[in-house]
């Protein structure tokens, strides 16, 4: 099995990743958390992670983190998964960077369904006429608003229809994993793509697949769209 390095190992996600990851063929032996993580050898900082226990590293820490993450990953020439979300423009940059020597791909969402959602919204460009919005919810304790995939489906559909769009509608409250809905209204017609993510292993599986694939990469930055047909 590959050694699979966790940061943010101690959190809901890092669960997630620990439950699945044995099926996915990797064995997890360390990660990086604010706790201890039972089986595994866990850190606190990441620059104490040890490169002989790593084939491939996953994060789905916090910003505060990516710029460490990024620069032990290089400096260890480990690929890289990355699902942090509310990163910088700047740290956006390091990814780019960062491919340059590793196999780096980051995703604000991690869901291979959102993937395919965001080759969908090509075809809105055909559509005249019609008003677009992204609406997006969110269980309370989320921090970014909008979120990283409302902002990421901004992106695509702002480049399918070759017009900005208004901001994405935000919406916080209970314990909503993600519902993502793309409008396109016409005066006649309304057409709604929507994503709803059931459970937070959806995202776990994503990564994982991610990481498989980006383990037989050259250096580059990568995108979950390029995993798809993997």
């Amino acid at each position: 099995m590959k050694k699979l390095a966790i940061i943010g190992a101690s959190g809901r996600m890092g669960a997630e990743l620990l439950t699945l990851a044995a099926e996915n063929q990797f064995a997890v032996a360390t990660g990086v958390g604010r706790k201890q993580v039972d089986g595994i050898t866990m850190v606190d900082d990441v620059s104490k992670l040890n490169a002989s226990d790593v084939d491939v590293v996953i994060d789905f820490s916090l910003p505060e983190l990516t710029d460490d993450v990024i620069a032990w990953c290089v400096a260890n020439k480990k690929p890289l998964v990355s699902g942090v979300t509310g990163i910088s423009l700047e740290q956006k940059k390091r990814f780019s960077d960062a491919g340059q020597t590793i196999a780096a791909l980051w995703a604000p969402n991690m869901s291979l369904g959102i993937a395919v959602l965001a080759r969908m919204l090509n075809e809105l460009r055909n559509l005249k006429g019609f008003e677009f919005q992204i609406e997006e919810l969110h269980h309370k304790r989320k921090k970014d608003k909008p979120s990283g995939t409302a902002l990421f489906l901004q992106e695509k559909l702002e480049a399918a229809i070759g017009e900005e769009a208004p901001e994405p509608l935000a919406i916080r409250g209970g314990g909503i994993f993600g519902i993502h809905r793309v409008w396109a209204m016409g005066e006649e017609e309304t057409i709604t793509l929507e994503h709803n993510a059931i459970n937070r292993r959806v995202f776990a599986r994503g990564a994982l697949k991610a990481a498989r694939w980006l383990m037989s990469q050259k250096p580059g930055l990568y995108t979950l769209n390029d995993t798809l047909t993997a």
